[in-house]
């Protein structure tokens, strides 16, 4: 339950149009949801501001079938992460009102439009383009959010004169999400461009050496750039997200 239909169901009451124990038979269903094989934290909204995301991998189509719908019977969006393409084509077709970005493996489904809260535009930096599908979850969870996003790809310290050309764009960003794999020096070289916050994401994108992206991970968290926070090896879901919680304008 979001808050604007928890504030409509009060006002229903205040007004007279339902009783009190109507109210609570409604708020009962607050916490959370027991389907079994998952419960739903159905009370996110009211506290964080988003409900729910649904982690797509390890889940069949029709257990995220049955959690997306129990979301949305409560006039939630739902976004859901980590999906294949079979899996992204089945609940497409499941799901009315959903889109796929198959590059992303995000599914989208609105149950209202989307408000945008952010007080500025989030810039998701990929240095590479083997970096985008996680960069592309990043941007996806940050327009599911409410934010103004904008894409700029495949700038990456191999050719830095790539990313200085573009610094109109840099410099305007509220906050920054960049993307990298192999040595993950990108972020440290946006970090010491801009006053504004940076969210680094190291991918697993990288040779041996590279050990499925933990040495990427290492030199982000060594980054002498002191505006630079770290987030997981592939993480784009988590950069996004607490992006938003950056960008979130007053309520």
């Amino acid at each position: 339950m979001n808050i604007e239909l928890v504030k409509r169901l009060l006002k229903r009451l205040k007004d007279g149009k339902i009783d009190i124990d109507h109210a609570i038979e409604e708020l009962k269903k607050l916490p959370f949801e027991d389907l079994e094989f998952a419960t739903i934290d159905t009370h996110r909204s009211l506290r964080q501001g988003f409900p729910e995301v649904i982690f797509g991998e390890g889940k069949t189509p029709s257990q995220i079938k049955k959690i997306a719908r129990s979301l949305l019977k409560r006039k939630e969006n739902v976004l859901i992460t980590r999906l294949t393409p079979e899996k992204g084509r089945t609940l497409k077709k499941a799901l009315p009102n959903s889109v796929y970005n198959p590059t992303g493996r995000t599914l989208f489904v609105k149950s209202h439009p989307v408000k945008l809260t952010g007080r500025g535009t989030i810039l998701v930096i990929s240095a590479g383009t083997s970096d985008i599908p996680v960069a592309e979850e990043a941007a996806v969870t940050a327009e599911c959010m409410g934010n103004p996003v904008e894409r700029l790809y495949d700038v990456g310290v191999a050719g830095i004169h790539r990313l200085l050309n573009k610094k109109d764009i840099i410099f305007s960003a509220n906050v920054l999400i960049v993307v990298a794999g192999m040595e993950g020096a990108l972020p440290s070289v946006v970090g010491g461009l801009v006053a504004r916050p940076v969210i680094a994401v190291p991918t697993s994108v990288g040779y041996g050496a590279n050990l499925g992206g933990l040495t990427t991970l290492l030199a982000m968290l060594n980054s002498c750039a002191a505006g630079v926070s770290v987030v997981n090896i592939d993480n784009g879901f988590g950069a996004g997200y607490v992006a938003s919680l950056i960008n979130r304008g007053e309520e």
